[in-house]
């Protein structure tokens, strides 16, 4: 199997306020785009499991990927996210985001993966299995 595709995905202004479930994993792949994301009406996301905007700042910036926390949202800018040990604040969405940037990324282990056990018991076996999987082919 080849995949083709850009080099680089496309940055984004997005208006998360009624998605804001996935702001998490759009911030993941934000280091991997053109020109950047900005997130913006997620200001709520702050009382979850933990203030997954502090989250979201917190990890893109150990992976040194230059971003900019706002009230209501984040601006991350595109880079190269070096290795790091990716703190979950055992909130299973940043467990699961933030694996996904360790697909393209060397280096990046995610503290308490178990966390995900929440919602998602299989999730790091079924990840490890797909990369296998691919490895294959």
């Amino acid at each position: 199997i080849i995949l083709t595709g850009p080099d680089r995905l496309c940055g984004i202004k997005a208006d998360m306020s009624d998605y804001s479930d996935q702001a998490l994993t759009l911030a993941a792949i934000a280091p991997f785009t053109d020109s950047g994301v900005t997130i913006k009406g997620i200001a709520h996301i702050r009382g979850q499991e933990t203030d997954r905007i502090k989250a979201m700042y917190n990890e893109l910036t150990r992976m040194q990927i230059k971003c900019v926390e706002h009230a209501d949202g984040i601006e991350i800018s595109s880079g190269t996210p070096q290795s790091a040990l990716i703190e979950t604040y055992n909130d299973h969405r940043v467990a699961m985001s933030f694996s996904v940037t360790g697909l393209c990324a060397d280096g990046i282990k995610i503290n308490n993966p178990e966390c995900s056990h929440k919602t998602f018991p299989e999730y790091f076996n079924i990840l490890d299995d797909l990369c296998k999987q691919e490895e294959s082919i």
